[in-house]
């Protein structure tokens, strides 16, 4: 087993440099370099506290269990939420997607509903019209997509998705640090 492999591919996992990840364990980032070089042994003192910071338990770190990723999402795993009697349909394609980066949802809005409204966020969304016509108000604009056109923005401002059409719209939303 590769335990500096390990170290390393859990500390970028998390976004952590070298530097930082010895600095919220009190060791060098000399010292975190030569451990993921497998060059030093840590002892289990150290060792545990690495992974306490990494937020994996021992088990984990020695099962393949916590490199093993879910890649393919079949149909049966999403998850449909009828708002339809509010003008929408959710379809969450990815079920545990809001504890990740990115979040990817279809929208289907009923002809003349409007979607919530949402405050300023750092999130970034892209949105794409499947089906039919979509607007969106975006501060005190509006833009309108029609079918296989799309939206891409900065959530720097409040923000609605509606259906001004006489016809369903179907909308990819594809949106960072969940706000959906």
């Amino acid at each position: 087993m590769d335990i500096g492999k390990k170290i390393k591919d859990l500390r970028r996992q998390k976004n952590l440099t070298q530097e930082e990840l010895g600095e919220r364990t009190d060791l060098s980032k000399g010292y975190i370099s030569q451990l993921e070089r497998n060059l030093s042994s840590p002892s289990m003192e150290t060792f545990f506290n690495i992974l306490e910071v990494l937020g994996a338990k021992p088990a984990e770190f020695f099962s393949d269990a916590l490199y093993q990723q879910q890649i393919h999402y079949p149909l049966s795993e999403q998850t449909l939420y009828d708002e339809y009697d509010n003008g929408y349909l959710i379809n969450w394609l990815v079920p545990e997607s809001n504890d990740y980066d990115m979040e990817p949802v279809i929208i289907t809005l009923k002809p003349g509903a409007e979607y919530k409204k949402f405050e300023p966020s750092p999130s970034e969304s892209f949105m794409y019209v499947m089906e039919g016509r979509a607007s969106i108000r975006i501060g005190r604009k509006v833009y309108t997509a029609d079918q296989h056109e799309c939206f891409y923005f900065k959530a720097n401002e409040s923000h609605q998705l509606f259906n001004q059409e006489k016809v369903e719209a179907k909308i990819l939303i594809v949106a960072t640090e969940s706000y959906l």
